[in-house]
């Protein structure tokens, strides 16, 4: 699933499209690649503002996956949100929204080698969100680093649409397609929440590049 993305536009886009009143990020350089475990901005309502923060990618992971394991580098993509271990952090108080400008899936060529497919909402990669999960979280997520305290986020992944399906037909990310959805998903009783967990609509999308680890118009 989408375990890289871009986010090229600047802070001020960010603040002016999804109206936030509080930037705690600094001077946020271009991303033209965003991996797991990276920190990335996100959006979310905190202590009744819209907050412009950084967080790193990747949500707690489930007991089951880390039996055996020493270290929890989190889990990107957020699909089964029937399951109690997502559920917790479906209110209100634990949505963001997640800005992008293009994302990638990997296409596997014929001589079995992948490489990136960047989808974005047009050919100039418009500023975008996807719909986001976080918390704050006590773990120990590389061992060199050792336990640690911070944010996470991970963003919902649904059904792909016409445009993803050929080049990863099991699912895409979950892309609120204007200010009525994120207002929705950032605001909203978790079960109107939950109704958009769904594809964007077809046609919405294009392939804008092919790859490359990064996407920079």
């Amino acid at each position: 699933m989408c375990n890289l993305y871009s986010l090229t536009r600047t802070q001020h886009a960010m603040r002016a499209l999804f109206r936030v009143t509080k930037d705690l990020t600094g001077n946020l350089p271009p991303m033209p690649g965003v991996f797991p475990d990276y920190p990335a901005p996100i959006v979310r309502i905190f202590e009744g503002e819209r907050e412009l923060t950084t967080a790193r990618w990747g949500m707690p992971s489930p007991a089951f996956a880390l039996k055996g394991r020493t270290t929890d580098p989190g889990i990107t993509n957020v699909r089964n949100t029937a399951s109690p271990h997502w559920r917790r952090w479906l209110g209100p108080a634990n949505r963001c929204i997640v800005p992008f400008t293009s994302f990638s899936e990997y296409e596997t060529g014929q001589d079995g080698k992948k490489s990136p497919i960047w989808f974005a909402l047009g050919e100039d990669r418009p500023l975008a969100c996807f719909a986001g999960i976080w918390t704050t979280w006590t773990s120990v997520r590389k061992a060199k680093e050792g336990e640690v305290t911070c944010d996470l986020f991970a963003f919902l992944t649904t059904e792909a649409n016409a445009e993803v399906a050929p080049t990863h037909p099991k699912a895409m990310p979950v892309i609120l397609a204007d200010e009525g959805e994120v207002d929705v998903w950032l605001n909203a009783p978790t079960p109107v929440a939950m109704e958009l967990q769904r594809p964007l609509a077809n046609g919405l999308l294009k392939v804008v590049s092919k790859g490359e680890r990064t996407d920079a118009p």
